[in-house]
């Protein structure tokens, strides 16, 4: 079978349609191993923008004291600066997170968590993004704001 290369922002748009994205590629891995496992769903994508959501309880993500763990919504903010970041990247190139601060708002229990990502300064390689991650009912429940770093040539390769 053959694959058809398509840009990232058109093959994520056509996943969040429900449209077929049989024999068509993007260079990235969608939906990711870890987005899979966890149920993160994409449901919103624009140029260096993306909205991710996860349905979560603290009967299955719990910490010890009986609430969401802050890891996973770390994750999921993750998951969507991430995604952001992806529609900005050419062809060839690949990149990471250099860093990763997350502030946490509200204790969560069981709700359906939406996490927006935006870059808010985009470099030749350095690229700032903010987001927020909300209930259901709209109210914050955490802040992260990340640097993700564009790696090209050789930089990129096994990426």
């Amino acid at each position: 079978m053959t694959t058809t290369p398509l840009p990232v922002l058109e093959f994520l748009r056509r996943h969040i349609a429900g449209l077929p994205t049989d024999g068509a590629e993007c260079g990235f891995r969608y939906p990711t191993a870890i987005s899979r496992t966890l149920g993160i769903e994409l449901v919103e994508i624009e140029s260096g923008c993306a909205t991710v959501e996860l349905k979560v309880d603290a009967d299955v993500h719990g910490n010890q004291q009986g609430t969401v763990h802050g890891g996973l919504i770390t994750e999921l903010a993750d998951a969507a600066i991430g995604t952001a970041h992806s529609t900005l990247v050419q062809t060839g190139e690949s990149f990471t997170t250099i860093e990763l601060r997350t502030v946490f708002l509200r204790p969560v229990w069981r709700d359906t968590l939406r996490a927006t990502a935006r870059a808010v300064h985009t470099g030749r390689t350095l690229t700032h993004y903010a987001c927020e991650v909300t209930r259901a009912d709209g109210k914050p429940v955490a802040t992260a704001s990340s640097i993700v770093t564009t790696l090209r040539g050789e930089r990129s390769h096994g990426r």
